[in-house]
């Protein structure tokens, strides 16, 4: 009954997903992205009726499909503000999940052959599309949309603990609240962006670093690299004659063993990633800050900052949620749970503050 109950759910999905590629396609104007979505849509109509003639060989009915226009619209939307990789970014957490519930089920259930060579092949299916999505990310540097949403994230909940600890110190004085908060935001904004900065300058320079070295010792040494090439994949877990087969067949590339050797993405870009994180953390700022230039006292504004500040936590959850596949209730209760209690712990430091020093605005 398990194997039956999660058939009937892997069909939703994959129903879902034909209809939302096919939709994405319709309304794409990148001509590639929209015949990928097409080659998609179809993939995974395929997908759908193994698990349709899956469940009616054991005599289930499969469930009659809703597509969700919530999701659909979610993914417009983004694809309105932060173009098609950001997308690509979060459809592929969908995917990374479908593989992994895909190979729980072949190795944990019963199957007829024909069942076990076909789910393999959905898998496949599944990893291409991994493929796909890296690809895309590639293409439209969404490795940024992480420090979009960290940014974001942590904006939001380090100045609405801020806020909400001057509040208790400064209650008839809101504006300085607000004053304050900006203040911390555009430190905090600049403190993020240039963390990104030096991080991803930093790394880029370790790999160029590496990648120089590598290049003499090919020039130098073309046996030695292929024996550092040996030695990495041996590490990886690869079995002996397959790491030598593919050590003999790479040491002929240059570019091909470079990439390896140093794991070099060469995609990211310092000055972008400081950019995305520094706007996105100003734009987290904003939500518990705006209250305190419009409220008469830090009390009134305080519920509201809260309110602003865990609608706009509720919604990257959902976004998050809705285009990966995650529980929505669980990452919505996960992000604003912690937001807020990082809130409240704020406000009884404020209140401790106020009475151990006395400096309360009152």
């Amino acid at each position: 009954m398990r194997a039956v109950e999660l058939a009937e759910k892997f069909y939703e999905d994959e129903y879902q997903d034909s209809v939302l590629y096919a939709r994405l396609a319709k309304g794409e104007k990148d001509e590639t992205l929209k015949r990928e979505f097409l080659r998609l849509s179809k993939i995974e109509s395929k997908h759908a009726s193994f698990w349709h003639e899956f469940l009616t060989k054991r005599n289930a009915s499969p469930p009659r499909v809703k597509v969700g226009r919530l999701r659909v619209l979610s993914i417009r939307v983004l694809r309105k503000l932060l173009g098609p990789g950001a997308v690509a970014s979060l459809l592929e957490m969908g995917e990374n999940s479908a593989v992994e519930k895909y190979f729980e089920f072949l190795t944990n259930f019963e199957l007829e052959e024909a069942e076990r060579r076909a789910l393999s092949e959905v898998i496949l299916d599944e990893l291409e599309h991994e493929h796909f999505f890296a690809e895309t990310k590639r293409r439209f540097h969404t490795e940024n949309i992480r420090d979009f949403v960290l940014g974001m994230n942590d904006g939001l909940v380090e100045l609405l603990g801020a806020v909400t600890g001057l509040s208790a110190v400064y209650v008839s004085t809101p504006r300085i609240v607000g004053i304050s908060g900006l203040i911390v935001g555009v430190a905090g904004a600049l403190s993020m962006a240039i963390g990104a900065f030096i991080s991803v300058r930093s790394q880029r320079q370790v790999n160029e670093s590496v990648r120089k070295r590598m290049e003499v010792l090919f020039k130098v040494s073309p046996e030695r690299a292929r024996g550092e090439l040996l030695a990495r994949l041996r590490e990886s877990g690869m079995p002996e004659e397959i790491a030598g087969e593919v050590a003999g067949k790479l040491s002929s590339n240059h570019e091909a063993l470079l990439k390896l050797l140093t794991g070099e993405d060469g995609n990211e870009n310092e000055v972008r990633s400081a950019v995305y994180t520094g706007l996105a953390y100003i734009l987290g700022v904003a939500f518990p800050v705006l209250p305190y230039f419009l409220a008469s006292s830090s009390l009134v504004a305080l519920p509201f900052s809260i309110l602003l500040a865990g609608t706009a936590l509720a919604i990257v959850a959902t976004l998050i949620s809705v285009l990966s596949g995650i529980s929505i209730r669980t990452k919505v209760v996960e992000m604003v749970t912690t937001g807020l209690g990082a809130a409240f712990l704020s406000y009884l430091f404020g209140r401790l503050m106020e009475g151990l020093f006395h400096i309360s605005a009152l």
